[in-house]
């Protein structure tokens, strides 16, 4: 790894004389790494002069393991400002984002307001070892979210004045329809009986999500996909699920199902039954550009209903109310719709 981490800046310490043609123009190329960093950045910055956006990682794209590419340094030595998630998330970055910032291009973490605030969710248990470590994906309480939206847009202001007006009049109206988006999906999972919520996952990725709309976690993997799950982990799992008489377990889009898998497979060993959720929650990344897991609220809205839905099919009482006036993306009509025998 510190090979590949040495070439890396090498190869960014090669691309300089881009920073020199690119810096002569007009143009604000920024670029984002993850797919939440893209989405934000987009709604910042829609209605804008000169702002040039690139997107590093893709629907699907696991930004723990996400080693950057020669083009994506290219990238990053043209911007004139680099935006991630943070909290070693993007964890393959640093050596880069430390190169970048002695270069003088701004690098912006979404997570820092955040942690700032007190919000930062640290300190885990796993494989009977205490990790004095922060959970990174803060982005699962909406709440933080409008934390890093006004805090990016008053950067975006000081960083680009002449579409200051711009940036924060997308960040009022997006803090307002993340408002909507709380109090429905909070409303939704409080629905169900407290006893009944458990949200067992691949990876330890909802944590703020089970805080901030009262559900309990059990995760096979740690924080990072890098950590690897062992035989006590599924067991330990296992135990849980029958422990709490868990009916539901669910994949994640970004982590093979292996580890859920094996879970279902010691279940039945053991004469008990779940079912898998009726969708894969998006965990680390977010769905295809064009559909509704493709945007940050349509992604924590889809989970939401994903949940709901999983336990309404294996006969828990769930109140799913109607998708609130104004708030947009609509999820479209199939997401409603679910066949629990399927």
């Amino acid at each position: 790894m510190r090979i590949r981490q040495f070439l890396t800046v090498l190869l960014l310490l090669a691309c300089l004389p881009l920073i020199m043609r690119v810096s002569a123009e007009d143009a604000l190329p920024i670029v984002a790494t993850t797919t939440q960093a893209a989405d934000l950045m987009g709604i910042l910055t829609a209605d804008t002069e000169g702002i040039q956006l690139r997107a590093l990682m893709g629907p699907g794209v696991d930004p723990h393991l996400y080693q950057p590419t020669e083009s994506d340094i290219v990238a990053m030595n043209q911007a004139r400002m680099v935006v991630y998630s943070g909290l070693r998330l993007e964890g393959q970055f640093d050596a880069v984002f430390k190169a970048l910032a002695e270069q003088g291009i701004a690098i912006y973490a979404l997570g820092a307001p955040v942690q700032d605030a007190g919000f930062i969710i640290g300190g885990f248990e796993l494989s009977d070892k205490f990790l004095d470590v922060d959970d990174p994906h803060f982005w699962f309480d909406p709440r933080n979210w409008q934390l890093s939206v006004q805090d990016l847009a008053d950067r975006l202001a000081e960083f680009d004045p002449s579409n200051a007006d711009a940036y924060q009049e997308n960040a009022a109206a997006y803090i307002e329809q993340l408002d909507l988006l709380y109090t429905w999906t909070d409303a939704g999972l409080r629905s169900i009986d407290e006893g009944q919520r458990y949200l067992v996952t691949s990876h330890d990725a909802f944590q703020y999500f089970g805080a901030a709309f009262g559900w309990r976690m059990q995760a096979i993997q740690g924080l990072s996909t890098e950590d690897e799950a062992g035989v006590g982990d599924i067991q330990t799992t296992v135990d849980f699920v029958i422990a709490n008489d868990i009916p539901v377990l669910f994949v994640e889009s970004s982590v093979p199902p292996d580890t859920i898998e094996a879970v279902m497979e010691a279940l039945r060993a053991q004469d008990r039954s779940a079912r898998i959720g009726v969708r894969e929650l998006f965990g680390d990344a977010m769905g295809e550009p064009d559909s509704f897991g493709g945007t940050y609220i349509g992604m924590l809205a889809q989970n939401a209903l994903t949940i709901m839905q999983s336990y309404q099919c294996m006969g828990v009482a769930v109140d799913i109310l109607d998708w609130p006036d104004g708030l947009e993306p609509k999820p479209p009509d199939a997401l409603w719709n679910v066949d629990c025998d399927a």
